[in-house]
């Protein structure tokens, strides 16, 4: 049985969660419980009734340029919330907690591919300072408690039933509806784009692989992407950037129309591109994200087609 936990937040349309809802509905083996994970009754007491040998912890208030206008979101949900699953885990006998990171995490980092062993501690956005710390608490919880955890750092995810307000969804709805699409950086943006069923496949081969201590790593020269506690990170990511312009032109092809561009500069909290070194994913279960751009681009819009009756 696969336990969901949400709680509906009008961070974007409810109306979509609760779509989503009624596909996973139709599955006997799973059941929901709207619950806030910052709520430090309620989630205790769901652990200790449910104890959840696995607990997948996908849960956060996303967004990079939301924070700069509701900052307490991200410590309530990304942080409190955060440490109660990790409480939840410690004292009701987890044997490997999976969350979700961030790409957002390599921050003002230039070095491209970004690499787990690359230092993280210079985030831009808080969004992304609030996944490094959750990387570092699940650390601290590991090293204390034994309690294997790996961290997935994703990077640009997107498919059917995504988010609103990620690009693939505004530029779609924009363009069908001939209004303007907002590129920022003046369109040279690069991100790494990451077809949802590529991140089901990662999660889904690392649930059985909890991490063990390195018995070879050292804190003379600690590695940033392992160590002797039962704990690790692996980036999620297509391993091949992608304009942001050429995303708009796939999607113009798509829908036959042409987009009307709005060039905008650089947003602060933004970075000018991502590139997720994979090889670690690979050597450890046999598999990298390798959906193609155009390919992912294409099931997105026949389903929001089909979702919005276009």
């Amino acid at each position: 049985m696969v336990v969901g936990v949400d709680n509906l937040t009008p961070y974007y349309d409810p109306r979509l969660k609760q779509a989503r809802l009624d596909q996973l509905a139709k599955d006997k083996n799973f059941r929901f419980v709207r619950l806030d994970l910052a709520d430090r009754k309620a989630v205790p007491a769901l652990f200790a009734a449910e104890k959840f040998p696995f607990v997948i912890h996908l849960a956060a208030q996303a967004g990079v340029r939301y924070s700069l206008t509701d900052p307490h979101a991200y410590v309530d949900a990304n942080l409190q919330g955060f440490v109660n699953v990790l409480e939840g885990c410690r004292h009701t006998g987890c044997r490997h907690l999976i969350f979700a990171s961030s790409s957002s995490v390599y921050g003002a980092n230039t070095k491209l591919p970004f690499s787990t062993r690359d230092n993280v501690d210079h985030p831009v956005s808080l969004y992304g300072a609030s996944k490094k710390a959750n990387e570092l608490m699940a650390h601290s919880y590991s090293h204390l408690f034994n309690l294997p955890s790996t961290g997935l750092r994703f990077f640009t995810v997107y498919g059917p039933w995504g988010r609103p307000d990620m690009a693939m969804w505004l530029f779609t709805a924009a363009i069908l509806a001939d209004q303007p699409i907002k590129l920022f950086n003046h369109g040279k943006m690069r991100r790494d784009f990451t077809y949802v069923d590529d991140v089901v496949e990662s999660i889904v081969r690392l649930i059985d692989r909890p991490p063990s201590g390195d018995p070879n790593w050292s804190g003379d020269r600690p590695d940033p992407a392992r160590s002797a506690a039962p704990w690790r990170v692996y980036n999620i990511g297509n391993n091949q950037p992608v304009e942001v312009v050429d995303v708009v032109a796939h999607i113009e092809r798509i829908l036959g129309k042409k987009a009307r561009r709005e060039m905008l500069p650089m947003q602060p909290g933004d970075v000018p591109a991502t590139y997720a070194d994979v090889d670690d994913l690979m050597r450890d279960v046999g598999f990298r994200p390798s959906t193609p751009i155009a390919e992912g681009i294409q099931r997105f819009v026949s389903w929001y087609r089909d979702y919005h009756h276009v």
